[in-house]
């Protein structure tokens, strides 16, 4: 299976494909330094904005994968086809799903996906998906649930340009759950720059007092201030505040712990400042979710089963997110 790795970031999808036994032909990422991060790890440099990239130039291929920003779309009302998302970064993976027509797609997104916009822009990318003749399946999985101690909720969509039978996975593919354990660095190992100022420590004591301590354990900050400590971590953010996530509420996160939360081996090379690695591993994807959805996409086309065409119903599409159940469309 050939795939292409759109919006790429380090190559978290990709890492997840080539596991599956896919082979990865075309790479677009615009940030240069998540561009040589992955040039890094993977020996080829992505090529740059996709919306500069003509179709024509884009090698043909069985899956496209996309972990796209999230846009607003601006034109209200139903039946607009390309021009409810023209200027849109979901436009671009429409328009190449028009031009090259790969038998399957993946797109991650945030687990707010489906209320963004007031739901419009989930309700507008599943009709989209859907009008280029692609059956659609849809939903919201947990890194925690994939063997990985972090709480990280992401959307995922996939579409089959046949009624091939799928089901999203539900477990890691080696069936290995870590925890916190496996993921932190031993302690005579975290040099200081990682420590917590004693201000930003006092503080987060005073704040557990009445709280059961234990270790290894994660704190997190939420926005209203309140501390939580957990046996994983919290989702990694870009943007977070810089202490929003302490180990045993004393040091932050190293940059290899930051890429094991996210599932990546320990070959992966790390490549720029503290500042960069944060926002990538951030906008990175949890590799073991998406490792198991690829082996099940690849079965699917290899068994070719095809099911009776269903009736397609947007609005059901959104209760059952809100349910975090399965939709197939």
């Amino acid at each position: 299976m050939t795939f292409i790795d759109l919006f790429a970031g380090i190559g978290g999808i990709r890492l997840a494909f080539e596991t599956a036994g896919g082979e990865c032909v075309f790479t677009s990422e615009w940030d240069e330094k998540a561009q040589k991060t992955y040039a890094a790890n993977f020996g080829d440099m992505p090529v740059g904005d996709i919306r500069e990239v003509d179709s024509a130039d884009i090698p043909d291929h069985d899956i496209l994968t996309a972990g796209f920003p999230c846009q607003p779309f601006s034109i209200i009302g139903q039946g607009q086809g390309f021009a409810d998302t023209r200027g849109t970064l979901f436009f671009e993976i429409e328009r190449i799903l028009a031009d090259k027509r790969p038998r399957a797609f993946l797109l991650e997104n945030v687990k707010q996906l489906k209320s963004h916009d007031k739901g419009r822009t989930f309700t507008v990318i599943i009709q989209r998906l859907q009008e280029l003749g692609y059956f659609v399946h849809a939903t919201v999985l947990n890194a925690l649930d994939f063997g990985l101690p972090q709480k990280r909720e992401r959307t995922f969509i996939i579409g089959f340009r046949e009624n091939v039978r799928f089901h999203f996975p539900s477990a890691p593919v080696d069936g290995v759950y870590k925890t916190l354990a496996d993921i932190l660095e031993q302690d005579d190992e975290i040099v200081s720059k990682y420590v917590a100022s004693e201000y930003i420590r006092q503080k987060r004591q005073v704040s557990v007092r009445e709280k059961h301590v234990f270790y290894p354990s994660i704190w997190h900050e939420n926005k209203g201030g309140n501390i939580g400590i957990n046996s994983f971590s919290c989702a990694l953010r870009a943007g977070a505040s810089f202490n929003y996530l302490l180990v045993n509420g004393t040091r932050r996160l190293t940059p290899r712990e930051q890429l094991r939360l996210q599932g990546f081996p320990e070959w992966f090379q790390i490549d720029g400042t503290e500042t960069q690695i944060r926002k990538q591993t951030g906008n990175s994807v949890p590799v073991p979710v998406v490792t198991a959805i690829a082996c099940q996409m690849v079965q699917s086309l290899q068994n070719h089963i095809i099911l009776p065409t269903p009736q397609n119903d947007t609005a059901s599409q959104l209760r059952l997110l809100e349910k975090k159940e399965e939709y197939v469309a």
